[in-house]
Protein backbone atom coordinates (compact mmCIF):
# COMPACT_ATOMS: atom_id res chain seq x y z
CA UNK A 1 0.00 0.00 0.00
CA UNK A 2 1.39 3.54 -1.21
CA UNK A 3 0.18 7.23 -0.80
CA UNK A 4 3.18 8.96 1.54
CA UNK A 5 3.32 12.74 2.09
CA UNK A 6 3.84 14.81 -1.34
CA UNK A 7 7.10 14.68 -3.25
CA UNK A 8 10.02 17.19 -1.99
CA UNK A 9 12.73 18.26 -4.61
CA UNK A 10 16.06 17.14 -4.92
CA UNK A 11 19.28 17.70 -2.66
CA UNK A 12 22.40 17.03 -1.46
CA UNK A 13 24.31 15.30 1.26
CA UNK A 14 27.34 16.65 2.35
CA UNK A 15 30.13 13.67 4.02
CA UNK A 16 31.21 15.18 7.62
CA UNK A 17 32.56 11.90 8.80
CA UNK A 18 32.97 8.57 6.27
CA UNK A 19 33.78 6.67 8.97
CA UNK A 20 36.13 3.34 8.35
CA UNK A 21 35.12 3.11 4.75
CA UNK A 22 31.92 4.52 2.57
CA UNK A 23 31.19 3.58 -0.86
CA UNK A 24 28.43 4.25 -3.08
CA UNK A 25 26.71 0.94 -4.54
CA UNK A 26 24.24 -0.34 -6.17
CA UNK A 27 23.78 -3.49 -7.81
CA UNK A 28 26.19 -3.48 -9.54
CA UNK A 29 27.84 -4.14 -13.79
CA UNK A 30 27.10 -8.07 -14.12
CA UNK A 31 27.45 -9.37 -17.59
CA UNK A 32 31.31 -7.85 -17.96
CA UNK A 33 33.05 -10.48 -16.95
CA UNK A 34 34.25 -11.19 -19.85
CA UNK A 35 35.83 -7.93 -19.93
CA UNK A 36 37.63 -8.73 -16.40
CA UNK A 37 35.11 -6.55 -14.73
CA UNK A 38 33.04 -8.03 -11.81
CA UNK A 39 29.79 -7.48 -10.71
CA UNK A 40 30.86 -5.59 -7.46
CA UNK A 41 27.45 -3.87 -5.85
CA UNK A 42 26.10 -3.72 -2.43
CA UNK A 43 27.52 -6.98 -0.47
CA UNK A 44 24.53 -7.45 1.25
CA UNK A 45 21.89 -7.34 -1.41
CA UNK A 46 18.97 -7.88 0.32
CA UNK A 47 19.40 -4.74 2.72
CA UNK A 48 20.38 -2.66 -0.38
CA UNK A 49 16.77 -3.50 -2.32
CA UNK A 50 14.67 -3.15 1.58
CA UNK A 51 16.25 0.43 2.11
CA UNK A 52 15.61 1.41 -1.50
CA UNK A 53 11.85 0.01 -1.00
CA UNK A 54 11.04 1.84 2.68
CA UNK A 55 11.72 5.40 0.22
CA UNK A 56 10.06 4.36 -2.65
CA UNK A 57 13.14 3.55 -4.85
CA UNK A 58 13.73 1.06 -7.58
CA UNK A 59 15.82 -1.58 -5.99
CA UNK A 60 18.91 -0.59 -8.16
CA UNK A 61 18.72 2.79 -6.50
CA UNK A 62 22.39 3.84 -5.48
CA UNK A 63 22.71 3.88 -1.80
CA UNK A 64 25.66 4.38 0.94
CA UNK A 65 27.55 1.44 2.46
CA UNK A 66 29.26 1.80 5.43
CA UNK A 67 31.37 -0.25 7.06
CA UNK A 68 31.42 -0.41 11.12
CA UNK A 69 29.57 3.30 11.26
CA UNK A 70 31.39 6.31 12.54
CA UNK A 71 29.89 8.21 10.14
CA UNK A 72 28.03 11.67 9.81
CA UNK A 73 26.13 13.67 7.26
CA UNK A 74 24.48 16.45 6.51
CA UNK A 75 21.58 17.17 4.44
CA UNK A 76 20.73 20.27 2.97
CA UNK A 77 16.82 20.02 1.53
CA UNK A 78 13.65 17.88 2.99
CA UNK A 79 14.21 14.16 2.28
CA UNK A 80 13.35 10.29 3.44
CA UNK A 81 16.15 8.13 4.16
CA UNK A 82 15.92 4.50 5.65
CA UNK A 83 18.93 2.50 6.87
CA UNK A 84 19.30 -1.62 6.99
CA UNK A 85 21.69 -4.15 6.81
CA UNK A 86 24.06 -3.49 9.84
CA UNK A 87 22.07 -2.63 13.18
CA UNK A 88 23.15 -0.18 16.10
CA UNK A 89 22.45 2.90 17.09
CA UNK A 90 21.10 5.90 13.90
CA UNK A 91 20.68 9.39 15.43
CA UNK A 92 19.15 12.46 13.20
CA UNK A 93 19.90 15.61 14.76
CA UNK A 94 20.91 13.02 17.93
CA UNK A 95 17.50 11.88 18.39
CA UNK A 96 17.25 8.11 17.88
CA UNK A 97 15.82 6.65 14.52
CA UNK A 98 14.59 2.99 14.64
CA UNK A 99 16.88 1.05 11.51
CA UNK A 100 14.67 -0.44 8.82
CA UNK A 101 12.37 2.29 9.03
CA UNK A 102 11.38 5.24 6.73
CA UNK A 103 12.65 8.64 8.37
CA UNK A 104 12.19 12.02 6.86
CA UNK A 105 15.02 14.65 7.69
CA UNK A 106 14.40 18.61 7.41
CA UNK A 107 16.82 20.57 5.62
CA UNK A 108 20.14 20.74 7.15
CA UNK A 109 19.86 18.18 9.79
CA UNK A 110 22.44 15.82 11.12
CA UNK A 111 22.36 12.03 10.65
CA UNK A 112 24.78 9.90 12.13
CA UNK A 113 25.74 6.07 12.40
CA UNK A 114 27.70 4.68 15.39
CA UNK A 115 29.25 1.64 15.59
CA UNK A 116 26.98 -1.21 14.65
CA UNK A 117 25.96 -4.05 17.96
CA UNK A 118 25.70 -6.41 14.97
CA UNK A 119 26.73 -6.85 11.50
CA UNK A 120 29.08 -5.01 9.83
CA UNK A 121 27.49 -3.14 6.92
CA UNK A 122 24.76 -0.11 7.20
CA UNK A 123 22.90 0.53 4.02
CA UNK A 124 21.66 4.09 3.84
CA UNK A 125 19.27 4.96 1.31
CA UNK A 126 17.76 8.11 0.29
CA UNK A 127 14.50 8.93 -1.63
CA UNK A 128 15.74 9.34 -5.12
CA UNK A 129 19.20 7.89 -4.48
CA UNK A 130 22.77 9.38 -4.91
CA UNK A 131 22.91 10.67 -8.34
CA UNK A 132 26.88 10.14 -9.42
CA UNK A 133 28.59 9.40 -12.69
CA UNK A 134 27.39 5.88 -13.57
CA UNK A 135 30.43 3.54 -15.01
CA UNK A 136 30.06 1.22 -17.31
CA UNK A 137 26.12 1.33 -16.20
CA UNK A 138 26.79 0.89 -12.57
CA UNK A 139 27.59 3.97 -10.19
CA UNK A 140 29.03 1.09 -7.67
CA UNK A 141 32.83 1.39 -6.40
CA UNK A 142 34.81 -1.86 -7.92
CA UNK A 143 37.29 -1.56 -5.07
CA UNK A 144 39.84 -4.03 -7.12
CA UNK A 145 40.43 -2.21 -10.57
CA UNK A 146 39.18 1.16 -8.77
CA UNK A 147 35.76 1.77 -11.10
CA UNK A 148 33.45 3.64 -10.00
CA UNK A 149 32.78 6.61 -7.39
CA UNK A 150 35.88 7.29 -5.00
CA UNK A 151 35.41 5.89 -1.35
CA UNK A 152 34.37 8.78 0.56
CA UNK A 153 36.08 11.70 2.70
CA UNK A 154 35.09 14.50 4.92
CA UNK A 155 33.80 17.55 2.88
CA UNK A 156 32.58 15.28 -0.06
CA UNK A 157 28.72 16.41 -1.75
CA UNK A 158 26.85 13.96 -3.18
CA UNK A 159 23.70 15.10 -5.27
CA UNK A 160 20.22 13.25 -3.91
CA UNK A 161 18.09 12.68 -7.33
CA UNK A 162 14.78 13.42 -8.32
CA UNK A 163 11.50 12.12 -6.99
CA UNK A 164 10.58 8.39 -8.27
CA UNK A 165 7.28 7.87 -9.23
CA UNK A 166 6.54 5.12 -6.38
CA UNK A 167 5.34 7.00 -2.95
CA UNK A 168 6.89 6.60 0.31
CA UNK A 169 4.99 3.07 1.77
CA UNK A 170 2.30 4.38 3.92
CA UNK A 171 3.41 1.19 6.46
CA UNK A 172 6.78 2.58 6.71
CA UNK A 173 8.69 0.10 8.85
CA UNK A 174 9.37 -3.80 7.64
CA UNK A 175 10.11 -6.77 10.17
CA UNK A 176 13.33 -5.93 11.46
CA UNK A 177 15.49 -9.56 11.71
CA UNK A 178 19.16 -7.91 12.98
CA UNK A 179 22.09 -10.20 11.71
CA UNK A 180 22.93 -12.85 14.19
CA UNK A 181 25.71 -11.98 17.16
CA UNK A 182 26.41 -15.80 17.50
CA UNK A 183 27.49 -18.35 14.90
CA UNK A 184 25.94 -17.93 11.16
CA UNK A 185 25.17 -20.91 9.20
CA UNK A 186 25.95 -20.18 5.81
CA UNK A 187 24.29 -22.65 3.12
CA UNK A 188 27.16 -24.17 0.32
CA UNK A 189 27.36 -26.07 -3.05
CA UNK A 190 29.42 -28.11 -4.78
CA UNK A 191 32.61 -26.56 -5.88
CA UNK A 192 33.82 -27.24 -9.40
CA UNK A 193 37.37 -28.43 -7.99
CA UNK A 194 35.53 -30.35 -5.20
CA UNK A 195 37.21 -33.52 -5.89
CA UNK A 196 40.74 -32.37 -5.51
CA UNK A 197 40.35 -32.49 -1.82
CA UNK A 198 40.18 -35.78 0.37
CA UNK A 199 37.26 -37.10 2.21
CA UNK A 200 38.03 -35.64 5.40
CA UNK A 201 38.74 -32.23 4.30
CA UNK A 202 35.26 -32.11 3.24
CA UNK A 203 34.16 -33.04 6.40
CA UNK A 204 36.24 -30.64 8.48
CA UNK A 205 34.54 -28.02 5.93
CA UNK A 206 31.21 -29.18 7.35
CA UNK A 207 31.78 -30.17 10.83
CA UNK A 208 34.47 -27.88 12.23
CA UNK A 209 34.10 -24.40 13.30
CA UNK A 210 35.05 -21.54 11.28
CA UNK A 211 35.80 -17.69 12.21
CA UNK A 212 35.71 -14.76 10.59
CA UNK A 213 39.51 -13.56 9.77
CA UNK A 214 40.73 -9.59 9.88
CA UNK A 215 41.30 -10.26 6.59
CA UNK A 216 38.16 -9.71 5.44
CA UNK A 217 36.79 -6.97 2.35
CA UNK A 218 34.84 -6.89 -0.04
CA UNK A 219 37.26 -8.52 -2.83
CA UNK A 220 36.78 -11.53 -0.46
CA UNK A 221 36.65 -13.03 3.03
CA UNK A 222 39.64 -15.73 4.64
CA UNK A 223 38.60 -18.05 7.22
CA UNK A 224 40.83 -19.27 10.19
CA UNK A 225 40.13 -23.14 11.04
CA UNK A 226 41.61 -26.31 10.32
CA UNK A 227 43.21 -26.79 7.09
CA UNK A 228 41.72 -28.55 4.10
CA UNK A 229 43.88 -31.52 2.77
CA UNK A 230 44.29 -31.50 -0.80
CA UNK A 231 43.98 -34.66 -2.37
CA UNK A 232 45.81 -33.58 -6.03
CA UNK A 233 48.50 -31.15 -5.37
CA UNK A 234 49.55 -27.64 -6.82
CA UNK A 235 47.36 -25.21 -8.71
CA UNK A 236 45.55 -24.79 -11.58
CA UNK A 237 45.16 -22.88 -14.42
CA UNK A 238 43.41 -19.76 -14.25
CA UNK A 239 39.39 -19.95 -14.25
CA UNK A 240 36.33 -17.91 -14.00
CA UNK A 241 35.20 -17.41 -10.50
CA UNK A 242 31.45 -16.47 -9.09
CA UNK A 243 30.82 -14.78 -5.97
CA UNK A 244 30.66 -17.22 -3.14
CA UNK A 245 33.86 -19.21 -4.47
CA UNK A 246 35.55 -20.39 -1.89
CA UNK A 247 39.38 -20.82 -3.22
CA UNK A 248 41.68 -23.22 -0.75
CA UNK A 249 45.48 -21.66 -0.86
CA UNK A 250 48.13 -23.93 -0.35
CA UNK A 251 47.97 -23.40 3.35
CA UNK A 252 44.98 -25.18 3.37
CA UNK A 253 43.04 -21.75 4.44
CA UNK A 254 39.84 -20.72 2.81
CA UNK A 255 38.92 -17.51 1.10
CA UNK A 256 35.34 -16.88 -0.15
CA UNK A 257 35.06 -14.84 -2.82
CA UNK A 258 32.96 -11.45 -2.75
CA UNK A 259 31.47 -8.96 -5.01
CA UNK A 260 34.89 -7.07 -5.96
CA UNK A 261 37.09 -10.26 -6.65
CA UNK A 262 39.39 -11.43 -10.21
CA UNK A 263 37.23 -12.75 -12.39
CA UNK A 264 39.31 -15.77 -12.52
CA UNK A 265 41.63 -17.65 -10.03
CA UNK A 266 44.08 -20.71 -9.83
CA UNK A 267 43.21 -21.57 -6.58
CA UNK A 268 41.02 -25.01 -6.69
CA UNK A 269 37.66 -24.14 -5.66
CA UNK A 270 36.23 -26.44 -3.43
CA UNK A 271 32.66 -25.10 -2.66
CA UNK A 272 30.13 -21.87 -3.75
CA UNK A 273 28.21 -20.04 -0.71
CA UNK A 274 24.82 -20.13 -2.35
CA UNK A 275 23.25 -16.64 -3.35
CA UNK A 276 20.89 -16.86 -0.35
CA UNK A 277 23.57 -17.01 2.02
CA UNK A 278 25.79 -14.14 0.34
CA UNK A 279 23.94 -11.43 2.54
CA UNK A 280 24.38 -13.72 5.27
CA UNK A 281 27.70 -13.39 5.08
CA UNK A 282 28.49 -9.77 4.00
CA UNK A 283 27.55 -9.03 8.08
CA UNK A 284 29.78 -11.39 9.24
CA UNK A 285 32.29 -9.57 11.66
CA UNK A 286 35.75 -10.58 12.18
CA UNK A 287 36.24 -13.11 15.15
CA UNK A 288 32.26 -14.25 14.57
CA UNK A 289 31.77 -18.29 14.11
CA UNK A 290 30.89 -19.12 11.04
CA UNK A 291 29.48 -22.78 10.21
CA UNK A 292 28.48 -24.00 6.46
CA UNK A 293 25.68 -26.45 5.54
CA UNK A 294 24.78 -28.28 2.62
CA UNK A 295 22.46 -25.99 0.32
Amino acid sequence: MTGGPGPLGPGTLTIERPGAQTLVEDLGRPGLAHLGVPASGALDRGALALANRLVGNPDHAAALEIVMGGFRARVDAETWFAVTGAWGDVRLDGRRIAPYTAARATAGAVLELGTPDRGIRYLLAFRGGLEVPPVLGSRSRDTLSGIGPEPLRAGDVLPIGAEPAASVPLLDREAAFPPPAGAVTLALLPGPRADRFTDAAHRTLYERPWRMSEQADRIGARLTGDALERLIPGELPSEATVPGSMQVAGDGRPTILLADRPVTGGYPVIAVVSAASLDRLAQVRPGQEVRFRHA
